[in-house]
């Protein structure tokens, strides 16, 4: 962007509702590929022999790694600018989607997820700083309000998409289908966006910390994987999770010690930000839950087609969206905490009811019960984490709240996997029976503890 005379308005880019509907495509691609993956999961594992373990990594490696270098994403496109930076994100990520639409074998399918990871966690915090500099004022929180709603609109197209693809023409196609998009929005955006001039000093990029917070995630999860076949209280799982907690401590020191952290980690100790993270954890986990659960016994159980299953999601995902909606609209009245207790417990209800009947009919009513219960905790979780902090700290919060976003779907898939490993694997319901009891009661435990951390309203000056 060309600098203009101090005290003067910059002019508005006369390309940016058309720049926004470009970025918002690339950002749908990113939401998509773990909604319309978990449709396709059965056919994948089975095409190509996968483990329960490698399944479960199908999904987990992608939302790990987007998640652990999201915030070093963030700093890429403060050194390098935003621009250069979407771009090789979308590229990344482009290239990474073909690599894993041909994959034929474990390997290459799960290092194709990792490196469409890596491509999302540079895309998704460029072209958010993008979207937030090429708008102002009124603008900017229209433009804001079109990037938040790509979430629930996000999940109720990737079960309809996800299914269609995979009935059709296969599930390659689930990754097939983001390479032609990409190259168009690469080359689209390449034309549009204006150049930037980096801001000084320029910041490090702190890999170090970078690859300590995804190596200890990647620990922790492989415990919960593991635990499904050697055991939740085998010495395996009980030194990951040892491994884990010690690469967690490192990180902090190394935040406290780097001249340029990727996140100051004192804001997880604000109450405000501490209770939106694990809303935010819960609420992810807990819907990925649903979805892995829902789908391997719709396919796996019953004998359903994908395409069928995704739209017996559909109801599922129009629940998340009615209740993300009806929350934002209530919020300020209501207030964060009674809110964040409705949302858990409504979750809880929602999980108990195929878990007292499993039935097609009661798995599609009780998931799109907690999908509106999830829906609330989205958020209650933004508002909550957001709401307080000051604005030289909103850019940093909200990259915190996303990746405890994609951490939250990486431990819910891994440990959900863990306690259906039975009917996963094998001709029993019993699996997705305790998958839903396990989910229905760590909701009702989160919602004590979410009426226990939430802040309540500030009292009227």
């Amino acid at each position: 962007m060309t600098d203009h005379t101090a005290g003067q308005p910059r002019p508005a880019h006369p390309l940016r509702w058309r720049i926004l509907g470009f970025l918002g495509v690339a950002q749908l691609m990113l939401i998509l590929d773990v909604t319309v993956v978990a449709i396709a999961l059965p056919h994948i594992g089975t095409d190509l022999e996968l483990s329960r373990q490698a399944v479960t990594w199908t999904v987990s490696a992608y939302t790990l790694t987007f998640g652990g270098l999201m915030l070093l994403g963030g700093r890429a496109a403060d050194l390098i600018g935003a621009k250069r930076v979407v771009l090789t994100g979308l590229l990344v990520f482009t290239a990474a989607s073909l690599v894993t639409g041909l994959a034929g074998s474990a390997g290459m399918l799960l290092g194709g997820r990792v490196a469409q990871g890596l491509g999302a966690a540079l895309l998704s915090p460029s072209a958010l700083s993008l979207v937030v500099g090429l708008f102002e004022g009124e603008e900017r929180n229209k433009a804001l309000g079109v990037w938040s709603a790509l979430g629930g609109g996000g999940a109720a197209l990737g079960v309809l998409l996800g299914g269609a693809l995979t009935a059709g023409p296969g599930w390659p196609w689930v990754f097939y289908v983001n390479v032609p998009i990409g190259l168009v929005i690469v080359a689209a955006l390449a034309r549009m966006l204006p150049r930037q001039a980096v801001a000084a000093p320029r910041p490090r990029l702190d890999v170090l910390g970078a690859l300590l917070v995804t190596g200890s995630s990647g620990a922790l999860i492989y415990a919960f994987i593991r635990a499904g076949d050697g055991g939740w209280l085998s010495a395996a799982t009980g030194w990951l999770v040892l491994l884990a907690a010690v690469g967690y401590a490192a990180f902090v020191t190394r935040q406290k010690t780097a001249k340029s952290p990727m996140m100051d980690v004192s804001l997880l100790i604000r109450r405000p930000v501490a209770t939106g993270t694990f809303l935010i954890l819960m609420a992810t986990a807990l819907m990925i839950a649903v979805f892995f659960l829902g789908t391997f016994y719709f396919q796996h159980a019953e004998n359903y087609g994908a395409l069928r299953t995704g739209l017996l999601f559909l109801p599922v995902a129009i629940a998340t969206m009615a209740g993300a909606d009806l929350t934002g609209r209530s919020i300020a009245r209501a207030g964060a905490r009674r809110l964040a207790v409705a949302g858990l417990v409504t979750a809880a209800i929602g999980m108990a009811v195929p878990a007292l009947s499993m039935h097609p009919a009661t798995v599609v009513i009780g998931t799109a019960i907690a999908g509106a219960g999830t829906g609330a905790m989205f958020v209650v979780a933004s508002a909550t984490a957001l709401g307080q902090v000051a604005p030289h700290e909103a850019g940093i919060a909200s990259g915190i709240v996303s990746t405890f976003h994609e951490f939250g779907a990486s431990i819910g898939a891994a440990v959900i996997s863990s306690v259906a490993a039975a009917s996963i694997t094998g001709d029993t319901l019993d699996g997705f029976t305790n998958g839903f009891v396990l989910a229905a009661i760590t909701a009702a435990v989160a919602a004590f503890a979410a009426a226990a951390l939430t802040p309540g309203r500030p009292a009227p000056a």
